[in-house]
């Protein structure tokens, strides 16, 4: 079974981005992000792959999904649907689903863990996390961060562990 992990920054509002921008500047978030995800493997969408500033990620596994089929980008593996997507993903390693908004919908389902920046503030957005049915999921670890001036909002890191069959009756 592949191991499937969300990584995501969400404000108070669900939103997660607006014009194919992210909405904040954490520096702390960004070295948590590069800290969890270097040496596996990152599916993101075109547009989140376009949005990035540096393009691919360093030292991780880009895999890019696409909806104009036989389109190839430099650096990067391409997967034409979400299913592809996951044939292509690393076994027995995490595997890092980091957006947009449709790509978290798609793999939400298929998800066994949730890391959740959650900035503590309402942004004016275009694009949004999908709800989170919080049954489904036991919280693991929660650090609370204060801003600062690297960091101009509050913010929590929260990781889930999706919960197994029998924790769910």
């Amino acid at each position: 079974m592949k191991e499937i992990s969300i990584i995501v920054a969400i404000a108070d509002n669900n939103a997660i981005g607006k014009d194919n921008q992210l909405l904040w500047h954490l520096s702390e978030d960004l070295r948590r992000f590069k800290r969890l995800t270097t040496g596996h493997t990152v599916v993101m969408g075109k547009k989140t792959f376009e949005s990035l500033p540096f393009r691919p990620l360093k030292n991780r596994r880009n895999i890019v999904l696409s909806d104009a089929w036989g389109e190839e980008i430099d650096g990067c593996e391409m997967a034409y649907s979400i299913e592809e997507a996951m044939d292509m993903m690393d076994e027995g390693k995490e595997n890092f689903i980091i957006g947009g908004g449709s790509v978290y919908r798609q793999f939400l389902p298929y998800a066994t863990r949730l890391y959740i920046t959650r900035v503590k503030h309402t942004f004016e957005a275009d694009t949004f996390f999908p709800e989170i049915d919080f049954s489904e999921w036991n919280l693991v670890e929660k650090q609370e961060n204060t801003p600062d001036r690297k960091n101009p909002y509050p913010f929590d890191f929260l990781t889930y562990a999706r919960k197994s069959q029998d924790q769910l009756e």
